[in-house]
């Protein structure tokens, strides 16, 4: 070991043994290794009895690209209490790695973060990865918004992980690559070594653990990193990191977590003498063991639950360790209290009976329990909650709970901690939403009014006059740009002036509102980079909120560096200040001014089709979602090619361009690069060059420069692959296999060898009659001739007939390999008819009387049975959102 590691951890020794001496308690651990990093700062600084050690320690090694990252004073410090570590920071817009050389073992390790100002440094632009050997413990982290979301100015966050015997611990900071200007900062780091069985246990059921939920979760063994979500002192006070037993842990107090204690009771005594049977003393310090909460002995108790609730993130396992003591007097037998435990509203315990696990009156004991939160609906965070609820008189002495302390750890899920940033809070614009100078303008008026106040009642009338004229002419002569008139497309067009000022337009506002450009800087903070949750081809895409912070909204901001321009931001009002239908995203307003062009939609709280198909976090949609996704765009468009008063050909048809909303209902968006379709009877195309996104333009539109709306049934079938393969509709990785998703589809079709491209997580999904028909719908879509390629009202009643398949109660068994069906009836009187493509017509889909017959298609065998349809193993289907919106390169913008 390092003469440096051997030096500290004696003077480590020396200062437990000195604590523990003057406070006359016995001696339960010392950690091996005890490191306290101040990042950014050149001298030492003892706080609470620790030294917070300067990077230039020789045990540190600081590993960083190009040497570019640099040490900085906060330009507004933080209070008093708060200097250290968070005073100085290290800053890189490149990956920067400490390495601590540490023995092997579990251990804390604790980040200690201020999102301020530092040199030129903004905190709106740190977004950055954490990484700690094979583990990534924050993703895309925002302290700014983990900061505001606490309400506090700084904070840190607290990992357990398990150390090989390589003696080093690599922590690697990382710029999020698709911010702009992005950075990594730390203000402090904390490596602690921590008792071998204090978390790590290799827990099974015989060892204590307790399941809750029908989920047999695994044990929690050194391939698993732990985050800190929750640990409170239950009905104490705060236990400061000094006071734990050597592991420097906080205890925070229950308060602000309780949500029904009507009433509760917290009882103390810090005078008992707690005894330690075969129970370790470090497990948490004895003030925890000496004040608990109860309900008290009131007749309501058998009425309620005593509840604490937790915001937990989606989608991940939780470690739930409760502190228990019995220490009042009258509590000394097996029965003479007992109650139950809910956790996430499960039953986790129904016989608690602290004497009983414990032994006697002043013994400490804990129990642990893993729980798994899913996927619910999208949400990002939920509730979890803990219920106490009392036995009755017939099964108990005192009809009553205890709880003494509670500590809640996230489990890594594939060595991986991140999380979702926090949403933005509802944010109120400014009253009159003007700009500063505007705001200086009207306190020097209402200045002079004072005046004329003072002068004379006729004076004010006349001013008053006066100043209603001019307000009413400034409104008629003001000049924009682009001013909007009648035109034969629709309501009105672009024309264009000299002035950069905006004009309102002369839009029905029930259908386009017009925003000033200081409603739409009141709106996102002035633009605030935190507020971006998307990139894409027209500039950045902001979350913001109108209506006083009442309704959110997504803001498109044209970059001038976009290669849209203009034109597009026309189109797009033109067509969806017309347009309105469920499937097709609604056009709130716009703003031109001060030649800014933006764009305001409704918010789509689950993003883009694509962030929830590959490249992505998110677990798989359902296939019946997939469906039912795929049918709503498919009516969308639709709509346009047939249902508008002019056929309207989308032109921009994929994954980005499909939104979800809340209800994970489609809607089609982005209509920048729409035309119009012929509106003579006698032509069939329109002639334009070719516009869209690589891997889904029309190869026919390609070659011949023609557009119709077959080239959106062609884009929509590329759309159709990416939601059954779960592929990128161009792979250039992949040199065996071809670049094109819908020529890997064609050739898999023609092959009968659809097995191969299929999306895994759709193994055991969908029934075979449902994936034959949406394969055909698939094929029919991506035909060479735009002629014989469906129409969108024939896809969607296709894809609605592979829906109806694939909720019908028949149930098919499936193997890979061949594709041989034979189904059950079907309704007789279903109004459904078959599209069928391909040369082997004779082996496809299709119905007589009813009845649907001997089916071959290529890739699979199955055989009639019921119990239902696989393709595999049996994996359940989750959901969660990503707030993204419109046409998203990148929607890692948190």
């Amino acid at each position: 070991m390092p003469p440096p590691i051997t030096a500290l951890y004696f003077f480590s020794l020396l200062y437990h043994f000195t604590l523990l001496a003057s406070a006359n308690l016995p001696f339960p651990y010392v950690p091996r290794d005890n490191i306290t990093l101040d990042c950014g700062s050149n001298s030492d600084n003892i706080i609470a009895g620790r030294t917070w050690a300067a990077e230039t320690r020789s045990e540190l090694l600081l590993v960083e690209q190009n040497n570019a990252s640099v040490t900085a004073t906060a330009a507004q410090q933080p209070t008093s209490e708060n200097r250290v570590p968070y005073g100085t920071a290290r800053l890189s817009t490149f990956p920067f790695t400490y390495s601590f050389p540490v023995t092997a073992g579990p251990k804390f390790v604790r980040l200690y973060f201020y999102p301020a100002s530092y040199l030129h440094f903004k905190s709106s632009n740190s977004f950055f990865t954490v990484k700690a050997d094979k583990f990534t413990l924050l993703s895309n982290f925002s302290a700014r918004l983990h900061a505001r979301a606490e309400d506090s100015e700084v904070f840190y966050r607290e990992f357990c992980l398990y150390v090989d015997d390589h003696q080093r611990l690599n922590i690697t900071f990382i710029p999020s690559p698709d911010m702009p200007d992005s950075f990594a900062f730390i203000n402090g780091i904390e490596v602690v070594s921590m008792p071998d069985n204090l978390y790590y246990n290799n827990f099974t059921n015989d060892q204590g653990i307790r399941y809750v939920g029908n989920s047999k979760l695994p044990a929690i063994d050194s391939s698993f990193a732990l985050e800190l979500m929750y640990r409170l002192n239950v009905g104490g006070k705060r236990i400061y990191p000094q006071y734990d037993t050597s592991l420097y842990r906080n205890w925070f107090t229950d308060d602000n977590y309780l949500t029904d204690g009507r009433p509760s009771s917290t009882p103390s005594d810090y005078t008992i003498q707690l005894t330690y049977d075969n129970f370790p003393r470090y497990s948490a310090p004895d003030q925890v063991y000496q004040s608990a909460r109860t309900m008290g002995d009131t007749k309501m108790n058998l009425k309620y639950n005593l509840t604490w609730e937790f915001r937990v993130d989606s989608g991940f396992s939780y470690f739930l360790r409760l502190h228990f003591c019995e220490f009042q007097p009258p509590i000394l037998q097996p029965n003479d209290r007992v109650f139950e435990i809910f956790i996430a509203d499960q039953a986790a315990e129904p016989h608690a009976d602290v004497i009983y696990w414990s032994g006697g009156n002043g013994v400490p004991v804990k129990q642990d329990y893993l729980v798994l939160i899913g996927a619910k609906g999208g949400e990002k965070v939920q509730n979890l909650s803990v219920k106490l609820h009392p036995k009755g008189p017939r099964d108990t002495s005192y009809s009553d709970v205890i709880l003494n302390g509670l500590e809640i750890f996230k489990l890594s899920s594939l060595h991986n901690l991140g999380a979702p940033n926090p949403d933005l809070p509802l944010m109120s614009p400014p009253i009159d939403a003007r700009s500063t100078s505007d705001q200086s303008k009207s306190k020097s008026n209402r200045i002079r009014l004072a005046a004329i106040i003072a002068g004379s009642a006729s004076g004010i009338a006349v001013l008053c006059l006066l100043a209603l004229l001019v307000f009413g002419r400034r409104l008629r002569v003001k000049d924009s740009r682009y001013s909007y008139k009648a035109s034969k497309f629709g309501p009105f067009s672009f024309t264009s002036t000299k002035s950069g000022k905006t004009q309102k337009s002369a839009l029905p506002t029930d259908l386009c509102h017009h925003f000033s450009l200081a409603e739409i800087k009141a709106a996102t903070n002035n633009f605030d980079k935190v507020f971006i949750i998307g990139i894409g081809g027209f500039g950045n895409v902001y979350k913001g909120f109108i209506d006083g912070g009442a309704t959110p909204v997504a803001i498109k901001k044209l970059n001038p560096e976009s290669r849209q321009g203009a034109n597009e931001f026309k189109t797009e009002i033109e067509m969806l200040s017309q347009l309105r239908h469920l499937h097709l995203v609604s056009l709130i307003g716009y703003c031109y001014e001060e030649g800014e062009m933006i764009l305001v939609y409704d918010y789509m709280a689950h993003g883009t089709l694509r962030d929830h198909l590959y490249k992505t976090n998110n677990p798989p949609l359902p296939w019946k979602q997939r469906l039912e996704i795929c049918i709503g765009a498919a009516r969308g468009l639709q709509y346009l090619h047939s249902g508008a008063n002019h056929t309207i050909i989308h032109r921009d048809v994929k994954t980005t361009n499909i939104l979800l909303d809340e209800k994970w209902v489609a809607k089609v968006s982005d209509f920048g690069l729409s035309k119009m379709g012929p509106t003579n009877m006698t032509k069939t195309h329109i002639s334009t060059v070719v516009k869209g996104s690589f891997g889904y333009v029309d190869p026919e539109y390609y070659r011949l420069q023609q557009l119709t709306e077959k080239s959106d049934v062609y884009s929509f079938g590329v759309v159709l692959c990416e939601v059954l393969c779960a592929e990128p509709p161009v792979n250039k990785t992949i040199s065996q296999k071809p670049e094109s998703l819908a020529e890997s589809f064609r050739q898999c079709h023609r092959k009968r060898m659809l097995s191969e491209i299929i999306d895994p997580h759709l193994d055991c999904k969908i029934t075979p009659n449902c994936l034959k028909k949406f394969s055909e719908i698939t094929a029919s879509c991506l035909l060479d001739k735009g002629v014989e390629r469906p129409s969108m009202g024939d896809v969607v009643w296709g894809l609605e007939f592979a829906l109806g398949l694939q909720q019908s109660t028949t149930g098919d068994s499936v193997e890979f390999g061949r594709f041989e069906t034979q189904v059950e009836s079907i309704n007789e009187k279903s109004p459904l008819k078959d599209h069928s493509v391909g040369d082997d017509s004779d082996d496809l889909f299709s119905t007589t009387n009813g009845f649907v017959i001997n089916s071959r298609v290529g890739g699979m065998t199955t055989t009639s049975s019921s119990d239902g349809q696989c393709f595999g193993s049996n994996k359940s289907d989750a959901l969660m959102s990503a707030a993204v919106f419109s046409e998203i390169m990148n929607a890692k913008g948190r």
